[in-house]
């Protein structure tokens, strides 16, 4: 028998390595995706094709009418999104409200409603300074209030807390893992930016691998 898991499963490179890392460990995967009106939808379409592909359980979850109380997120709002490095101070534009908090908790509904010991998620290092709820605190306090909120207790892990993008993309190159069907820009366009901060920290990652990001930029 393997243990059911529950990975919130964005389509990103780093849920993308959380995924893969959840199934090479024996696990019975659940992937759950959400669309909350973020521009870049596209992700969503990477995350059904590779679950697709590895014939995985998915759902995608629209909760877009949380915008109507969530307000003032780039990733959302009709907002410029933030140019520069993924740690500069113009990145908290990006911040959509209490977002893992309600994320996490759904995620948590669906473990116990199918027998889910554990909810994956793929905060990480390089998250700490702009994203509170990406943080080491902020994930162990929610792993204590998730053992109690039902009968059934779920442990909240990420595997990739205390490493950097960098380190996430070195552990899937280890698992032979392709990036190709990942989209981490926070633009929705054809192609991605290469200027906002996420995909200044990608590329920053695809770099100290010394390898050569497959897909495709605008310039």
């Amino acid at each position: 028998m393997t243990d059911k898991v529950v990975v919130i499963y964005s389509g990103g490179m780093d849920s993308f390595t959380v995924l893969n890392r959840a199934l090479k460990d024996g696990k019975e995967v659940f992937a759950l995706s959400f669309d909350y009106g973020q521009r870049h939808v596209k992700e969503l379409t990477c995350a059904r094709n590779v679950c697709a592909s590895l014939k995985v359980k998915h759902k995608v979850i629209d909760i877009s009418a949380i915008n109507q109380l969530l307000a003032g997120s780039s990733l959302t709002d009709n907002i410029d999104i933030p140019e520069g490095h993924y740690e500069a101070d113009n990145m908290k534009s990006t911040i959509v409200p209490n977002r893992n908090m309600i994320l996490l908790s759904l995620a948590v509904g669906y473990a116990v409603s199918v027998g889910a010991a554990q909810v994956y998620y793929g905060a990480h290092s390089g998250d700490h300074a702009i994203y509170p709820d990406c943080r080491p605190e902020f994930v162990q306090k929610m792993n204590d209030v998730c053992q109690i909120a039902n009968y059934e207790s779920v442990d909240i892990f990420s595997p990739y807390l205390t490493v950097n993008k960098t380190a996430i993309l070195t552990d899937g190159l280890s698992m032979g893992l392709d990036y190709s069907n990942t989209w981490t820009c926070y633009n929705g366009r054809e192609k991605a930016c290469g200027k906002c901060g996420a995909c200044q920290e990608r590329l920053e990652a695809f770099a100290e691998n010394k390898i050569t990001d497959p897909i495709a930029y605008e310039q």
